[in-house]
C-alpha cells in the first residue's frame, strides 16, 4: 500500500514538473512572439513612411518567392532533428553530435543548391515569375541567407527536443534587433536612391540578421551540450532516418508554400489590371505587409499555446488518454473563440482609427475593418491546425490547405481583375471561413469535443456588442488625443466584455481545472 501511494506521489510530482515546464515554455514563446511582432509592426510603420506602400509591396513580393526557396531548404529538417535527438539523447553527447553533424551536412547541401539556383536565376525569376525586374538584385542578396537559415533550423530542432524554448526565442529577438538596426542605417543612407535600393537595404538586413541568429544558436548549443552526459554509442543510418522524416514534411510544405507563392505573385498583377501596376503593388503591400501583421499581432498567446500543445497532445494520444485529449482540446477551442471574438470586435470598431494612428493610411484601416468579422475563423484555423498535427492528422491539414489555396487562386483569376481589392478581400473571407470550418469539423470528429454555441458564440458576441456600445459612448462624451482615445476605448471595451461574460457565467470556459489532468493521468496510467 505504501509503495502504491509513493508511486502515485512520484508520478504526480513528475506531472507537476512537466506542467511547470509547459507553462514556462508557453510563456517564453508568447513573450517572444509579442516582442517580435511588436518590433515588426514598428519597423513596418517606419518603412511605410520611408518607402511607401509600393516599396513594402515589392518587398512582400520578393519575400514570397524567398519563402518558397527557404521551405525547400529548411521545412522538414527541424522536425527530423527534434525527433532523432529525442530518440537518441539517452545514448549521450556523442550520439547527439553525430545526429546534428549529419543534419547540418544534409541541410547545407540542399540550402547551397537552393542558394545557387536563386542567385544565378534571379533575373529569370524576377522577369518571368515576379513580373518585376526590380526584384533581381534583392533576390540575389536574400539568396545568401539560405545556408544560414538551414543550419539554424537544425539547432532549433535540437533545442525543441530538449524542451528549451529560451535559446531559439532569444536568437529570434537578436535576429530582429540586428535586422532593424541594419535596415534603419542603410535606408537612411539610400532612401534618396529610390525603391530598388531601399528594398535591397531591407534584404541586406534580413540576410545579416540570419547570419547573426545562426552564430548565436551555435554558441548556445556549445553551452547547452555541456549538460548532456558523455557517451560513445553512435546511432546508425542517420542520413536515412533524417530523409525519411524530413522528405514528406518538406514535400507537403513545398506544395503549400508553392501555392501561396503563386497566389502572392498573381495578386499584384491582377490588381494592376484594374489599377496601375504601381498602385496594384501598393495595395498588395497595404494588405500583406501592413494590415495582416496588425490583425495577427494579438494572436501570439493562442499561437504559443497551440505550438506547445503539439507534443503534449501527441503524448496523450500515444498513451490513449482520450479524456485528456478531449478536455485540453475543448478548453483551447473555448479560449480561442472567446478571445478572438473580443479581438475581432475591437478591430471592427477601431480599424479606421488604428489605420490612421499606426500607418496614417485610410486603406489599411478599411482592410482591417472588412476582415475583422473573420478574425475568429483566422485564429481558430491556426489553433485547430496545430492540435490536429499533435493528433497525427497532418494529412488532413495538408489536404485542406491545398484545396483552400487552389480555390483562392482560381477565384483570384476570376474576380480580382473585375472587383480589385474588394474582390480579394471577399475571397479571403470565403477562404478563411471554409478552411477554419474544415479543420474544426475534423477536430470535433477526432477529439470528440462538443460545440458550445451558448458560451462560445452567443454570450461572447453579446458581450462584444455591449463593449462596443460602451466604447462608442466614451468616444462621444470625451475628446482626447487619438492615441489616448484608442487606448481608453480598448480598455473600456475589454472591461465591459469580461464583466458581461462574468455576469452571464460565460467565463467558466476559460477556467483551468488544475487537477483534472492529474486525475485522468493517474486513472489511466497507474494501475
Amino acid at each position: 500500500m505504501f509503495f502504491i501511494v509513493r508511486k502515485n506521489n512520484i508520478y504526480l510530482w513528475v506531472l507537476f514538473l512537466k506542467t511547470v515546464i509547459f507553462i514556462k515554455n508557453a510563456l517564453i514563446l508568447t513573450v517572444t512572439s509579442l516582442i517580435l511582432r511588436g518590433f515588426g509592426i514598428i519597423l513596418k510603420i517606419w518603412l511605410a513612411a520611408k518607402v511607401g506602400p509600393e516599396g513594402i509591396g515589392l518587398y512582400q513580393l520578393i519575400f514570397s518567392f524567398y519563402v518558397l526557396a527557404s521551405a525547400f531548404s529548411t521545412a522538414g529538417i527541424s522536425t527530423a532533428v527534434t525527433r532523432l535527438v529525442s530518440n537518441e539523447i539517452h545514448k549521450g553527447l556523442s550520439a547527439i553530435k553525430h545526429v546534428l553533424l549529419k543534419a547540418v551536412l544534409l541541410t547545407l547541401l540542399i540550402a547551397i543548391i537552393s542558394c545557387l539556383l536563386v542567385f544565378f536565376g534571379a533575373d529569370f525569376i524576377a522577369s518571368c515569375f515576379l513580373k518585376d525586374s526590380r526584384a533581381t538584385v534583392p533576390l540575389r542578396i536574400l539568396s545568401l541567407s539560405l545556408p544560414f537559415m538551414g543550419v539554424s533550423s537544425c539547432f532549433k530542432g535540437y533545442f525543441i527536443a530538449r524542451r528549451k524554448a529560451l535559446p531559439p526565442s532569444f536568437a529570434q529577438i537578436v535576429e530582429q534587433v540586428v535586422r532593424i538596426a541594419i535596415i534603419v542605417v542603410l535606408i537612411e543612407s539610400f532612401a534618396h536612391r529610390g525603391i530598388v535600393f531601399c528594398t535591397g537595404a531591407i534584404l541586406v538586413g534580413d540576410t545579416v540578421a540570419e547570419i547573426f541568429s545562426c552564430l548565436h544558436l551555435w554558441l548556445m548549443y556549445n553551452t547547452s551540450k555541456r549538460t548532456i552526459k558523455s557517451g560513445s554509442q553512435l546511432p546508425i543510418h542517420v542520413f536515412k532516418k533524417l530523409i525519411h522524416i524530413a522528405a514528406p514534411i518538406t514535400a507537403g510544405r513545398y506544395v503549400i508554400t508553392g501555392l501561396h507563392t503563386v497566389e502572392n505573385i498573381i495578386i499584384p498583377s491582377k490588381l494592376a489590371l484594374l489599377h496601375s501596376a504601381g498602385y496594384g503593388l501598393s495595395l498588395f503591400g497595404k494588405l500583406k505587409g501592413m494590415a495582416l501583421p496588425l490583425i495577427f499581432f494579438p494572436s501570439s498567446f493562442l499561437t504559443s499555446i497551440s505550438t506547445m500543445l503539439i507534443p503534449e497532445i501527441s503524448e496523450a494520444a500515444a498513451l490513449s488518454h482520450k479524456q485528456t485529449i478531449q478536455s485540453e482540446t475543448q478548453r483551447t477551442v473555448n479560449i480561442t473563440f472567446v478571445l478572438s471574438i473580443l479581438i475581432g470586435s475591437i478591430f471592427l470598431i477601431n480599424g479606421r482609427l488604428l489605420g490612421q494612428i499606426i500607418y496614417k493610411d485610410n486603406d489599411v484601416g478599411l482592410i482591417i475593418q472588412i476582415l475583422a468579422p473573420i478574425i475568429p475563423f483566422m485564429y481558430l484555423e491556426s489553433v485547430a491546425d496545430g492540435i490536429l498535427k499533435g493528433l497525427n492528422q497532418q494529412k488532413h491539414s495538408f489536404l485542406y490547405s491545398v484545396v483552400d489555396s487552389i480555390i483562392r487562386i482560381v477565384l483570384i483569376y476570376l474576380f480580382v481583375p473585375r472587383f480589385g481589392l474588394y474582390g480579394f478581400l471577399g475571397i479571403m473571407i470565403l477562404s478563411n471561413t471554409l478552411s477554419s470550418c474544415l479543420n474544426l469539423f475534423r477536430l470535433i470528429k477526432i477529439s470528440h469535443i462538443k460545440p458550445d454555441i451558448s458560451n462560445n458564440l452567443i454570450k461572447p458576441i453579446f458581450a462584444a456588442l455591449l463593449g462596443g456600445t460602451g466604447e462608442f459612448a466614451l468616444g462621444k462624451l470625451v475628446v482626447f488625443s487619438p492615441f489616448v482615445t484608442i487606448v481608453l476605448k480598448i480598455i473600456i471595451h475589454t472591461g465591459i466584455f469580461f464583466a458581461v461574460l462574468y455576469l452571464l457565467n460565460g467565463l467558466s470556459v476559460l477556467k483551468v481545472e488544475e487537477f483534472k489532468s492529474f486525475k485522468l493521468h493517474k486513472k489511466s496510467g497507474l494501475r
